[in-house]
């Protein structure tokens, strides 16, 4: 009789164990599509600012939702339609347009890509080159995830 109650025991201590494991496993699977979500939207933001760099208004213009706003660091605003011309103008050329330091964070259906940006080139003849952070906000829709805002900080000071 003990051996059969030990028996059981073992039994269900190994089901407890058994769902227990199914359930972590359930968990894990459940947080695969965020895991996904965030490879998405950090690799659209690289594609971002790729496009940026080699003024490729058609990828900015597939990657932003088209009531997006941009907030500087000075406090002007641009719309998609002000980022696409002024692209397209030419008036812009960028050495460096990458960023360091990404992070991506979900909420639902938004993500907040935050990171340090480094930026160098030339604007109307003139050289540029500036760090800031940034915090750009993206939406999934049902044509996938859109960069719908982005506010930029002020830039780094060269002598920290």
């Amino acid at each position: 009789m003990r051996k059969r109650a030990a028996a059981v025991r073992l039994v269900g201590g190994l089901l407890a164990i058994a769902a227990g494991a199914s359930a972590l496993s359930c968990a894990d699977r459940a947080n695969e599509p965020a895991s996904n979500d965030e490879r998405v939207v950090a690799s659209l933001d690289i594609q971002y600012q790729e496009a940026v760099k080699k003024s490729d208004v058609a990828t900015m213009g597939r990657i932003l939702a088209d009531d997006f706003v941009l907030v500087t660091g000075r406090g002007r605003t641009q719309t998609k339609e002000d980022l696409l011309k002024e692209s397209a103008s030419g008036e812009i050329t960028y050495e460096h347009q990458e960023d360091t330091d990404r992070t991506v964070r979900l909420w639902g259906d938004s993500a907040v890509v935050t990171a340090l940006l480094w930026a160098k080139g030339v604007q109307k003849g003139k050289s540029f080159e500036y760090k800031l952070w940034f915090s750009d906000v993206y939406v999934r829709t049902p044509a996938g995830w859109r960069y719908v805002f982005g506010q930029a900080a002020q830039p780094l000071s060269a002598n920290p």
